[in-house]
């Protein structure tokens, strides 16, 4: 389900309409090294675990990434990390987002009433297609909630530009055209209600450009691309359009005084659980893509457990099947117990809607399971009774306080 389906114009012109439609943010996924245990070398940021804790962890069976892709695989993991550094040192470099002295509103025409019902736009934008998440958000401090909403409603205006109604339309000097938006979005310069709300919010809370202009590459990947050679470029196309997700909500959900957590793992959790949750729609989503001629599954995995582009097509599920998506879950739900790490560091009033949202994503994974791995004609949803009995647990979990061991560093650039 997405929501927003704006015109895209030069930045000299204002959005004519906005309205909302139905699609959803999209997912793609990640490849793993030759190595069967992941660790502190691991070469993805968002991924480490000690040798010594996990000496039997056997992700990657049939996923092995060839010599002649490490060139690759080592500048798209080094870009990634070193965008997780600059956010982690922006935020050490300012107030942590528990102290931070927040100043006046922002001045438009119209003032603070403009401003104020800017946010509560968002806010009903975020209702409406995050309802779960949205419940979680109502914890939160009032400044924290309505910037969350605010970012919500930037990722999902951007990601309606590939993925919307009006996505054949949409072309590269488009997506130029968007990004030239952003840049006066952050500069103060906002054009319409959402960007008020957005621009506001970057004023207010330590949050950088970088992951949103990465946010509108992984767009500008989707127009050109629509096959992934292997997990490598998958990872980086996951970190673009959902792994920056988690840059951006850090600074404003806050990590708690209390932590002993580094900022850096922090940050790579927020990271995982972005990735994590791209996995998990893209194993969801698979008939759909394919009827769409995307196949958003690696391509040497595929390969070596004999299955091809055409099987996709087919849409038959068979003993190769099953198993090529047993390894594909087994992935996801890694990357879901690295973000677990983070998200007890958060700041407790932020812990909610996190934990609700990781939970109730991980049990796309159960359902895809519980389909016999049919992710080619039946869709995996979580029921309604399920969603309501995840949000106590989920609250719960948001209760604990953070660990008073620091985590171990998980990857050196």
């Amino acid at each position: 389900m997405a929501i927003i389906s704006p015109r895209v114009c030069s930045p000299v012109d204002i959005y004519s309409t906005i309205r909302f439609s139905s699609t959803k943010i999209h997912a793609r996924r990640q490849n793993w090294s030759n190595s069967c245990s992941l660790y502190t070398g691991s070469k993805y940021a968002c991924v480490g675990f000690e040798p010594e804790n996990n000496r039997n962890c056997s992700v990657c069976s049939s996923l092995v990434v060839t010599p002649t892709e490490e060139d690759l695989s080592i500048s798209s993991e080094k870009k990634v990390y070193d965008v997780v550094l600059k956010q982690a040192a922006l935020v050490k470099r300012k107030l942590s987002s528990t102290d931070l002295d927040f100043g006046p509103e922002l001045l438009l025409p119209g003032t603070i009433p403009v401003l104020k019902e800017a946010y509560d736009r968002c806010g009903e934008v975020c209702e409406e297609y995050a309802k779960t998440f949205y419940l979680g958000t109502l914890l939160m401090t009032p400044e924290r909630r309505r910037a969350i909403w605010a970012i919500y409603v930037w990722c999902r205006r951007t990601d309606e530009l590939v993925d919307g109604p009006n996505a054949s339309h949409i072309t590269p000097s488009a997506l130029d055209r968007w990004e030239g938006r952003l840049d006066d979005v952050f500069a103060g310069r906002p054009y319409d209600m959402f960007d008020a709300a957005l621009s506001d919010t970057v004023a207010r809370f330590p949050v950088d450009i970088q992951p949103f202009k990465d946010m509108i590459e992984g767009m500008r990947m989707d127009l050109k691309k629509s096959r992934y050679d292997n997990f490598d470029e998958l990872y980086l196309y996951c970190y673009y359009v959902a792994g920056t997700v988690g840059l951006m909500s850090v600074p404003v959900m806050g990590i708690a005084p209390e932590s002993k957590a580094t900022t850096e793992s922090v940050y790579n959790a927020a990271l995982a659980l972005g990735i994590a949750n791209q996995l998990t729609n893209i194993l969801r989503d698979v008939g759909e893509d394919a009827r769409r001629g995307r196949i958003y599954l690696p391509q040497d995995e595929l390969a070596q457990a004999g299955l091809s582009e055409e099987d996709i097509f087919k849409g038959k599920v068979t003993d190769r099947w099953r198993g090529f998506m047993k390894n594909q879950i087994k992935r996801a739900r890694i990357f879901f117990e690295e973000a677990e790490k983070g998200v007890t560091e958060l700041s407790q009033a932020s812990r909610w809607p996190v934990w609700a949202s990781l939970l109730l994503y991980r049990q796309i994974l159960d359902e895809i399971e519980a389909n016999d791995y049919n992710n080619f004609t039946k869709r995996a949803y979580v029921s309604k009774a399920k969603k309501l009995l995840a949000l106590p647990v989920a609250y719960g979990k948001s209760l604990i306080s953070p660990s008073s061991k620091k985590h171990s560093k998980v990857i050196k650039a």
